[in-house]
């Protein structure tokens, strides 16, 4: 079975892909504790030992969760790879941010929820422009040193931000980002199709995809409707709601409905085909899946099958299809 590593999780130089288990939405909101237990003993079983959370996620629940599950299941810590981002953890201006109060104090909370001594990797949950660069390299690698992080990562930061961070480091003897988080899926392309490979090629930062069902949207179960166990109906989502209503919400499900004959061909579901896409890109180290019950997160996985089926000229019809190739796009492996 496919097993995920620290080298997959954090480096695009892997040969391989791996999976994660993300927590956002679901875990200590959606979901109860037993739900999230089946679930993780699910992806553990099928070979995912990598699990991604935030300190914001739920207030703070999610990491709860986890650790919970976690020490409940007595999965040696050795053997997996845990991950949480920092940015959003109180109320109080000095409870936010990537000040180096907030990096070191964020994340000793973090870990106390999870009951974890260390993560792996510790993210920025987005750029902070009131923070000088070097600050926020110095506390991350301050983090390494301690042990409280085996390395750090970036989540919605732009190339520039990234490579600021990385001549910091490099000037200062520090510890420089190794990935980015990156939302990456059909319908929203640009930035690791454009951007992000300058970064693997120059040096090695690969990137840990979100959101590879674009909150549900590619499932097909938005069907110019809003289906009630759908994350479009929840609390706080008026605006997926509103997208899936508008009428280049109508534009991509029919677009949907013409890759269906794809589908068909590869014997596979919506949701697979567009999981084994995001995978075949050579800048994608990992695809955080998120799933509400354990049928969905086993069809989900059934997409590694799918993947060696899509073929250049599959690819290029897809690209036909939904008309977003970006332009200037560099070609993924074959």
């Amino acid at each position: 079975m496919w097993v995920p590593t620290v080298r997959h999780a954090v480096s695009a130089a892997a040969s391989t892909r791996a999976w994660c288990t993300g927590t956002w939405v679901t875990f200590g909101s959606q979901i109860n504790e037993e739900t999230a237990e089946q679930l993780m003993t699910a992806a553990y079983e099928n070979g995912i030992n990598f699990f991604d959370t935030a300190e914001v996620y739920a207030g703070g629940k999610a990491e709860v969760v986890l650790g919970n599950i976690i020490k409940k299941k007595g999965w040696r810590r050795s053997s997996l790879v845990i991950t949480t981002k920092i940015y959003w953890g109180g109320k109080a201006e000095t409870e936010r941010g990537l000040s180096r109060k907030h990096i070191i104090e964020g994340l000793s909370a973090s870990l106390k929820r999870l009951q974890m001594d260390y993560v792996d990797v510790v993210f920025a949950n987005r750029p902070d422009p009131n923070t000088p660069m070097e600050e926020i390299v110095r506390a991350m690698s301050h983090l390494i040193s301690k042990g409280r992080a085996m390395y750090w990562g970036t989540s919605r930061w732009s190339v520039a931000e990234i490579m600021e961070a990385y001549s910091v480091a490099r000037q200062f003897n520090l510890i420089p980002p190794v990935c980015e988080q990156a939302e990456y899926n059909l319908f929203h392309r640009d930035k690791v199709e454009l951007q992000l490979p300058e970064l693997y090629h120059k040096i090695g930062i690969g990137a840990i995809t979100w959101s590879p069902l674009a909150c549900g949207l590619l499932t097909g179960k938005y069907d110019h409707r809003i289906p009630e166990d759908s994350r479009a109906s929840l609390k706080g989502y008026q605006w997926l709601k509103e997208k899936v209503l508008s009428e280049e919400g109508k534009r991509q499900q029919g677009r949907l409905k013409e890759l269906q004959s794809i589908t068909e061909r590869l014997e596979c579901t919506m949701s697979q085909l567009a999981i084994a896409w995001c995978l075949h890109n050579e800048s994608v180290s990992s695809v955080l899946l998120g799933a509400t019950k354990v049928e969905q997160l086993i069809e989900n996985l059934g997409a590694i099958q799918v993947l060696p089926k899509l073929t250049a000229a599959l690819l290029v019809e897809i690209d036909n299809i939904l008309g977003n190739k970006p332009a200037g796009r560099k070609e993924s492996r074959p």
